[in-house]
């Protein structure tokens, strides 16, 4: 695991995604919308593929988009199927992620990566753009929505959603990932303070209003939220973004604890995936491998209160059936 033992002793660098074609209702790209045709690779314990498994469910496309879960343990080989029978996906026939890379493209010299898009036909990659793979399936994969499935990205607030989605983002989602890789003292400083300046802001946002934009979830909600189900379980110890527990902030615990009882959010959490993850295969940070026991988990269902200030969850929509 010579890759996993690297991280925290190189600089980190969040790597632009080289697979970007679009899934899209008018196939432009040549991959046009079609139930069945795609299987979504994701790892419970990536927050970048949780976000992908949040809008699937909330917009209720399980049938339209079969499902490949990876193990959270990686080798040098990085995402692997050893979670089912015969270590190979029951629909892709393959062991490795990165088989449905090759079949894209031979050699293919990057990272492994998910969320990832394969068409099943032929196997090879479609997508691995992890921005871009959320916002289509909430505005090219309308026709396959359910009924009542909610509007996450409407079109009268994207700008507003843009922007706020940017500045977590740099700072939140990708901040936490540059403190925990730091190699220098300058760069964990740097990140450390990013990521805790713009909690601060979001926290004061998110005091008088129920959700980031409008009144309803958006995508900015489910960007947030899959970092913050993480951050006292993965971030404040392993990643060294201590300076306070999401627990000890008021606000942005009872805004995830709201979103987490919110079909669609906590029921596509896996704590158990996640930590064996982050402290399994990062060795270089974290060489004994040892997953700690806590946190207590029991208050991501304690009541909230946030229902006090409006809203609507799904907007004119509907939740999603429970599981």
């Amino acid at each position: 695991m010579d890759g996993n033992a690297s991280y925290g002793k190189k600089g980190f660098k969040r790597s632009r995604s080289h697979f970007a074609d679009r899934i899209t209702a008018d196939g432009r790209d040549g991959w046009p919308v079609e139930a069945g045709r795609y299987r979504l690779v994701v790892s419970y314990a990536c927050p970048w593929a949780s976000r992908a498994l949040v809008v699937r469910r909330l917009l209720g496309l399980e049938d339209a988009l079969s499902l490949a879960v990876a193990d959270p343990i990686q080798d040098d080989r990085s995402w692997r199927f050893t979670l089912d029978p015969d270590g190979r996906d029951p629909v892709l026939g393959i062991r490795y992620l990165a088989e449905a890379y090759d079949a894209r493209e031979t050699g293919y010299p990057g990272g492994v990566s998910v969320p990832a898009i394969v068409d099943v036909p032929s196997g090879a990659l479609v997508t691995n753009d992890y921005q871009q793979l959320t916002l289509d399936l909430e505005t090219e994969w309308t026709a396959l929505h359910r009924p009542g499935a909610p509007d996450l990205y409407p079109e009268a607030l994207r700008d507003e959603i843009d922007d706020v989605m940017e500045g977590i983002y740099r700072d939140v989602n990708n901040g936490v990932y540059r403190a925990g890789f730091a190699t220098t003292q300058e760069e964990y400083d740097a990140a450390y303070r990013d990521v805790f300046t713009r909690l601060d802001l979001v926290s004061r946002r998110l005091t008088d209003r129920r959700y980031l934009v409008g009144d309803t979830i958006t995508e900015a909600d489910v960007r947030l939220f899959t970092t913050l189900v993480r951050f006292d379980a993965v971030y404040h110890g392993h990643f060294k973004c201590n300076r306070n527990k999401l627990t000890e902030d008021p606000v942005l615990w009872a805004y995830a604890r709201d979103l987490y009882r919110t079909p669609g959010f906590g029921d596509t959490v896996d704590f158990d995936h996640i930590k064996r993850h982050y402290y399994g295969v990062h060795t270089g940070i974290n060489p004994t491998g040892i997953v700690p026991l806590g946190p207590d988990r029991s208050g991501w269902d304690a009541p909230h209160g946030r229902e006090a200030l409006g809203g609507r969850p799904f907007g004119d929509g509907t939740a999603p059936a429970p599981r």
